[in-house]
């Protein structure tokens, strides 16, 4: 993988392009949920969550509000609106030496937020 992980998921989320993540993500993918309590295990599952999310968070008001990218990790902050509610969000992703990512943290507020993305995600999953 020549890009950044970082930067190929930015493109991945502004393309709406989810054929991408297979490539993006290592098996052994570990996804932490705003929402659920427990860390989901394996890229199946990953992609799952993560293309539900672009549909839900990905929308005109979206825009980055800052990168910071170190050598094995990143994060990307970012910034949108669901139902009226403006949502500060972060995405914290780890990859390995292949630069396959390898832990996927999202991380939402402020706590109306929550309940907005809970409503939405679980609509998404449901319809797949």
């Amino acid at each position: 993988m020549t890009d950044n992980p970082l930067e190929t998921w930015h493109g991945i989320v502004v393309e709406q392009d989810p054929s991408r993540l297979d490539g993006l993500l290592a098996d052994d993918v570990v996804f932490h949920s705003p929402i659920v309590h427990t860390p989901q295990h394996g890229k199946a599952v990953a992609v799952r969550y993560l293309q539900a999310a672009l549909q839900v968070f990905f929308n005109p008001s979206f825009r980055v509000v800052r990168k910071i990218v170190g050598d094995t990790d990143a994060m990307m902050e970012f910034q949108t609106e669901i139902d009226g509610v403006t949502i500060d969000a972060v995405d914290i992703i780890r990859w390995n030496s292949q630069g396959r990512i390898v832990d996927f943290k999202v991380l939402v507020r402020p706590l109306k937020a929550i309940g907005v993305v809970q409503r939405q995600m679980t609509a998404r999953l449901q319809a797949t």
